[in-house]
């Protein structure tokens, strides 16, 4: 997975750059608890980045909020992200990973609002939040 991304990083600094959570999250494939997470309630306008290596991914006026106790986005900044399919538990669902740094970020669903009807639903500890 590292050797095609930009940013590459060994295991080992991944895991001193990032919290045991962020690590189970973004390296992992793990997903945080529903609402567990202060970012889903972030309302301020500005810019969410991938926690791993900084790239902006989200602008806050493309969130809302989805009632699923992850943060919620319409559509992500133009590059910054890129999808495969995720098999696991039983399901075929689209992963979101970061397209810098290959951390995986959340999933995309086609059951969101207007315009884009997406829903990219995304775990907040794979993010930091730059406020404008």
């Amino acid at each position: 997975m590292d050797g095609e991304y930009e940013v590459v990083r060994t295991d080992e600094e991944w895991r001193q750059l990032l919290t045991p959570e962020q690590y189970a999250v973004m390296r992992g494939h793990g997903t945080e608890r529903p609402g567990s997470c202060a970012l889903n309630h972030e309302k301020r306008p500005g810019t969410f980045s991938c926690a791993g290596c900084g790239q902006p991914l989200f602008q806050s006026t493309r969130k809302f909020e989805s009632g699923t106790g992850w943060p919620s986005f319409n559509d992500p900044v133009e590059g910054s992200v890129a999808t495969t399919v995720d098999r696991s538990y039983g399901m075929v669902r689209t992963e979101v990973h970061c397209a810098r740094c290959g951390s995986h970020l959340g999933h995309v669903f086609p059951d969101g609002p207007p315009p884009t009807h997406l829903r990219y639903c995304i775990n907040g500890v794979a993010m930091n939040f730059d406020a404008d």
